[in-house]
């Protein structure tokens, strides 16, 4: 009878594994169901000066002030802040490792070549052949001889000899139950988290550059007024000491109104230093030097004006535009993923092998076919006893995806509260603003009339004093509110996921455009 070939005995093996390779053991990940509420907000905002409309969300949100200094400053942060420099090397430090997982389902071929000058340990295990050559003996083991008792321990020891070897070394890991499949899905969850955390980075980076610029603008305003009440104060000063001249008050009220001058005077340093610290913290998200920007931010500018309307999308678009939620989803697809691979190492695992190669004592006959070598065959690995190590790997990973889900639930819960405490705030700071400017509009008036009454002595300088120092708390109230407003609306236009699409418009991983899979080496 015949003797079977290597490759006719793997061959049967190699096709039942084909057929076993579609199995994958673990629970396929499901996308889980996001409720959504009805609408965004409870409040009644139809007669809200910039109110709430259900229309597709500006990617782009910071276009609605029609502020051109604020448009520019957001269009150079994605490519020069160095927060999301550091989140982007993350994320290809990510996909390096989604590259190394998906080696794993190819199969590794290497060649090798050696040459070695040997000889045999006189008393090493050559020894316990008991045979010595005698001291005439002329064989030699050079590759000229052949191999036999000269290579033998002997009073003279082992002659030496020259071994060339050259050959192909190749092995492949069946997945047959999907361990591999299972780890590069969990791969690409990981990836997808690493790329959801550089879009919440971008996020939070534009949310913050669009909040110091308005803190800016107003430190600027509430300078301007700072100033401006400063020279009304010293307007007070001047009428009150030309009275005292014409004999009409006394040194009182001369001293009052300077005392208003320097408290509203006090004031300025704190407010340029604030001003400062402003344009020095959107120079750090710019990776700017300190006082780089001094010269585009130092001239005073109006606050942006809160658009009539804010378009805030649907509330069923929530789960695809915020990044916390898309990384929650990622996190818990990983940690199923990561199941599938626990329950594989309860399997059998099999691996094929094989390699081809010449093997010669002599270089001049490596390349004959004498001189070749091959080994070909599967090697099977059957774990029986592991002292609990893989249960326990599986309850972990278990536990670990009851987790992940509860975490994505209670990220979905939180991004609802955000959104509704966002609109609530923005709504009562507009009423607030409102309010605000109506007292600033009566303060004025009053102002006007103690002044005129004070010059034709109907009145004391008390109250002109009050009323001044009215009118300074409700201007720099309306100016500090109108601030907190269109942050309020920044902080809702972050709350509704807004903004990282400008970088990454769409779902597919940024720059995957070659086989992710891995291939070559």
């Amino acid at each position: 009878m015949s003797k079977a070939s290597p490759l006719r005995v793997c061959a049967p093996l190699a096709s039942a594994a084909a057929l076993l390779a579609g199995c994958t053991v673990g629970p396929d990940f499901e996308r889980p169901v996001v409720a959504t509420p009805t609408a965004f907000f409870r409040v009644d905002t139809t007669t809200a000066p910039s109110r709430p409309a259900a229309s597709p969300i500006v990617t782009d949100w910071w276009t609605l002030f029609r502020d051109p200094v604020l448009t520019s400053l957001e269009g150079r942060l994605s490519e020069a802040n160095l927060g999301l420099k550091a989140a982007t090397a993350r994320l290809l430090q990510s996909r390096a490792q989604r590259r190394i997982a998906g080696a794993r389902e190819y199969p590794s071929a290497g060649a090798a070549g050696s040459y070695y000058r040997e000889r045999a340990s006189s008393n090493g295990i050559l020894s316990l052949m008991g045979t010595r050559p005698a001291a005439s003996q002329p064989q030699s083991a050079a590759g000229t001889t052949p191999f036999g008792v000269a290579s033998l321990p002997g009073a003279d020891g082992s002659p030496p000899y020259d071994l060339f070897q050259a050959g192909l070394d190749a092995s492949w890991e069946l997945d047959l139950w999907g361990r591999t499949r299972r780890s590069i899905e969990a791969a690409d969850a990981s990836l997808q988290e690493s790329l959801e955390d550089r879009r919440a980075l971008l996020l939070s980076a534009q949310a913050e550059l669009a909040r110091d610029y308005i803190d800016l603008r107003a430190t600027q305003t509430l300078l301007a007024i700072t100033r401006h009440n400063r020279d009304v104060a010293r307007d007070s000063v001047k009428l009150t000491r030309l009275r005292l001249i014409q004999g009409v008050t006394t040194n009182l009220d001369v001293a009052d109104a300077e005392a208003q001058v320097a408290t509203v005077d006090a004031q300025v340093p704190t407010l340029e230093a604030r001003r400062d610290a402003l344009m020095n913290a959107l120079g750090l998200l710019l990776a700017e030097q300190p006082g780089a920007l001094a010269g585009e931010l130092a001239k005073a500018s109006d606050m942006p004006i809160l658009p009539a309307r804010v378009p805030v999308g649907l509330p069923s678009d929530l789960a695809r535009r915020r990044p916390d939620i898309r990384r929650a989803e990622a996190e818990l697809h990983r940690a199923t993923a990561s199941i599938g691979v626990a329950k594989a190492d309860f399997f059998p695992s099999i691996s094929l092998t094989g390699s081809f190669g010449t093997q010669s004592l002599a270089l001049s006959n490596l390349g004959s076919w004498a001189s070749h070598q091959f080994v070909v065959g599967p090697s099977i690995s059957l774990p029986f006893f592991e002292g609990g190590r893989l249960k326990g790997t599986l309850a972990l990973r278990t536990a670990e995806q009851q987790e992940a889900a509860i975490l994505f639930q209670q990220t979905v819960l939180k991004a609802w509260y955000e959104i509704d405490d966002a609109f609530t705030a923005y709504d009562a700071e507009q009423r607030r603003r409102d309010r605000l400017a109506e007292a600033v509009r009566q303060n004025r008036i009053a102002l006007a009339v103690a002044q005129r009454r004070y010059t034709e002595g109907a009145t004391d300088f008390l109250n002109v004093l009050t009323i001044q120092r009215a009118l300074l708390e409700a201007e720099s109230g309306l100016a500090t509110s109108s601030g907190q407003a269109a942050g309020n609306l920044i902080a809702l236009l972050k709350a509704l996921g807004g903004g990282w699409e400008t970088t990454f418009p769409d779902t597919r991983l940024p720059g995957n455009t070659s086989n992710s899979k891995g291939t070559g080496s």
